[in-house]
């Protein structure tokens, strides 16, 4: 009898030639298409009074009046106007001192040395928030703490009351953040440094290209593409704000709400407060929104430009 040859698709067959590796990601995707798919058939919540007896389709619609009260309340502004503020210092303070030290690091000629540097800048990265807004307590209480008891009386200055004076706590953020998360893009751009054909450095040299023309032409150019990455993928973030940072590390102090309220910050409170979640709900809505624009057209315009340099 003669066996039947059973046709395939060219899909078909590199399905059969990929199986491994698409059983290996299927733990990972069922994981994604729970946690982050699933739950937005509660985006209803967003244009509801949502009461907890009724449940999420239970409960009333009230339309866009969760989106209204967002944006009609007096903190509007000032939420806005600190996340997307805070977002921009962040990029970009965190995209210089990250490159900066990915260039210093990958000239370390020891081996052992660029390991520890390594592990020792992406530590903190590592910290959870609540261990970090410790460590912030240790140098800016004012009983006890490093500032007031020895660094101000050092310099001949007064004690400060720093969790009641909003002026220093926009520098105390962004370097709070820095210090935590830029060890995590440092990373990254070692890993482009790495991959730059050494060849161009030496052809450099021989024309007489000091260190600093090293960089401009050749190592900055190299890492273009990692530095776009990041960049949208902040860019997409930039209506976010990291809870732990203006929740945690400020103390929850109502003197510094000014310049550590965000919308983060502004969903939890209401999210507590009577009647919040839908309100909650809303501001998350907003901010999913906004972030895919920004994401969308922050690629096109890349993609115009350069579209080799593009994500899609």
């Amino acid at each position: 009898m003669k066996r039947l040859k059973i046709q395939t698709s060219p899909g078909g067959q590199k399905f059969l030639q990929y199986r491994l590796l698409y059983l290996m990601m299927l733990p990972a995707l069922v994981y994604f298409v729970i946690n982050n798919y699933i739950p937005m058939f509660g985006i209803v919540v967003a244009f509801k009074r949502y009461n907890v007896n009724s449940g999420i389709y239970g409960s009333p619609w009230t339309g866009l009046s969760n989106f209204a009260y967002l944006f009609g309340t007096s903190q509007a502004f000032i939420i806005i106007r600190n996340t997307l503020l805070y977002n921009i210092a962040f990029i970009a303070v965190n995209m210089v001192i990250g490159i900066a030290l990915a260039i210093i690091i990958s000239d370390v000629i020891s081996t052992g040395a660029r390991k520890i540097y390594q592990s020792a800048i992406l530590f903190p990265f590592l910290i959870s928030i609540v261990v970090v807004s410790y460590i912030v307590f240790a140098f800016l209480s004012h009983e006890n703490g490093m500032m007031n008891k020895s660094i101000l009386p050092f310099l001949g200055l007064e004690p400060k009351q720093w969790y009641n004076e909003t002026k220093w706590w926009p520098f105390i953020l962004i370097l709070t953040n820095c210090w935590k998360g830029v060890g995590y893009g440092t990373l990254i751009y070692i890993a482009g440094i790495a991959g730059i054909d050494k060849a161009f450095y030496e052809a450099a040299e021989i024309d007489g290209a000091g260190k600093w023309q090293q960089i401009r032409k050749i190592t900055i150019p190299c890492l273009v593409p990692s530095i776009i990455t990041i960049l949208l993928v902040s860019i997409g973030r930039i209506f976010y704000s990291d809870f732990g940072l203006f929740y945690q590390v400020p103390q929850n102090s109502g003197s510094l709400f000014s310049v550590t309220n965000t919308i983060d910050t502004y969903v939890y409170r209401a999210l507590i407060s009577a009647g919040g979640i839908g309100r909650s709900a809303a501001a998350g809505v907003f901010q999913s929104i906004v972030g895919f624009t920004l994401v969308f057209s922050s690629n096109a315009v890349v993609r115009k430009i350069s579209s080799d340099n593009a994500l899609f």
